[in-house]
């Protein structure tokens, strides 16, 4: 009896360090990820991810709630967005389209026909911080809203989409 619990509270234990610092399940709270994500997905997010490398342009990171940005008890406490610009980027919209440092950003992941509005005047990203927008652009409240995210509220890099088991796969 005693050999079980030994057993079952280092699985605990395990389990506990594994979710705490290497990769944490997060479900998708709203439809500003759509298509890429839909409200409900589960995704799989590597909290190391960061810790070894830069944030690249492109990534789908979960990042704590910016305090900018108002809501209730019930609104969910992070956040998931792609990554469009990094530290001293320069980003703006221009005929619905994200340009980047002066360049059109190809944008593979978008529907066809989304249009990104909001950005008239061009905005550069701090040191320290990466400016991030939803995939569905006219349903999600992200940088155009509160403003660039400071890398160290990056809780890590969605990679796995893992429910529903019809949709899984690597983001």
């Amino acid at each position: 009896m005693v050999e079980w619990a030994v057993v079952i509270v280092g699985a605990i234990l395990v389990a506990f360090l594994v979710k705490t610092f290497l990769v944490q399940a997060f479900e998708i709270p709203s439809p500003s990820m759509e298509m890429t994500l839909v409200k409900g997905d589960r995704v799989l997010v590597n909290k190391l991810s960061y810790d070894l490398h830069d944030v690249n342009r492109g990534d789908v990171i979960v990042f704590t709630r910016p305090a900018s940005l108002s809501g209730g008890p019930d609104d969910p406490k992070d956040l998931i967005k792609r990554v469009i610009g990094r530290p001293g980027d320069t980003v703006q919209s221009r005929d619905g389209k994200v340009y980047v440092n002066g360049r059109l950003l190809e944008e593979p992941y978008l529907q066809k026909g989304v249009v990104t509005d909001g950005m008239d005047e061009p905005v550069t990203v701090p040191e320290g911080h990466v400016w991030v927008m939803g995939d569905n652009r006219g349903d999600s409240a992200d940088s155009r809203v509160f403003g660039p995210v400071p890398e160290d509220t990056i809780v890590g890099r969605a990679f796995m989409r893992m429910w529903p088991p019809a949709r899984i796969g690597s983001l």
